[in-house]
């Protein structure tokens, strides 16, 4: 992700948007800009987050999950949830786990998948709060086959979510493009490139000990075109 442009906002926060470069080789001009991103200032001046602009106009096929166990270092398959172009919005109770991790684009063995990673209070010493931040890691080394990819170091971000707070979740897939905005407060976005056309499964895992899925939406995303 690259230089940053913004705007201000009519209802007091900041619109910004960044450029996304490939991660294979391409001829001449080829980047995308990631969603438009609201920075709000929130109750303690922490920077708060979240895409900007008429998405849900988008929406199309609507799934929803309703309250599923996570267990222990068992991945769950969303059977009914998959695509290329998604909107998913989800919220987990980690419980006890350290480590709650969601799989997109996602082929049926594994052979490919781009990996969610959520490390609760893993991070530095959050003094503005007086607490300890979580982290919020986007991996595309597994997440193509192709020999011309290029995969490269996670992307990881501090986020804080309170001791009794659930994880929150927004995440954003557009072929090429996978953005995830975390409890409001964070966001991470790589472009990854699938090489197979089964590449579009979603399944959730709790690492170390059980947790919660307590509601997860999924939208078929139309194009802006249409």
């Amino acid at each position: 992700v690259h230089a940053p442009s913004a705007t201000p906002d009519g209802d007091g926060g900041l619109i910004v948007i960044f450029n996304m470069n490939p991660a294979k080789p391409t001829r001449g001009w080829d980047q995308v800009m990631s969603l438009p991103r609201r920075l709000t200032l929130g109750a303690h001046d922490e920077v708060e987050m979240e895409p900007a602009g008429d998405i849900a106009s988008l929406r199309g096929r609507h799934v929803r999950v309703g309250p599923t166990t996570l267990p222990a270092n068992r991945d769950v398959v969303l059977e009914d949830v998959s695509g290329t172009s998604l909107e998913i919005a989800a919220v987990i109770d980690p419980q006890d786990a350290p480590t709650v991790e969601i799989d997109v684009l996602r082929s049926p063995r594994r052979e490919e998948y781009t990996r969610i990673s959520f490390y609760r209070r893993r991070g530095f010493r959050n003094r503005s709060l007086a607490a300890t931040d979580s982290l919020i890691t986007l991996d595309n080394a597994r997440s193509s086959e192709l020999p011309d990819v290029l995969s490269r170091a996670p992307e990881t971000a501090p986020v804080y979510v309170g001791p009794d707070e659930p994880l929150a979740l927004r995440i954003f897939i557009d072929r090429s493009v996978v953005e995830v905005f975390a409890g409001g407060r964070q966001c991470v976005a790589l472009r990854v490139y699938p090489g197979r056309e089964d590449s579009a499964g979603v399944s959730l895992r709790a690492c170390g000990s059980d947790a919660t899925l307590r509601s997860l939406d999924a939208w078929q995303m139309k194009s802006i075109y249409e």
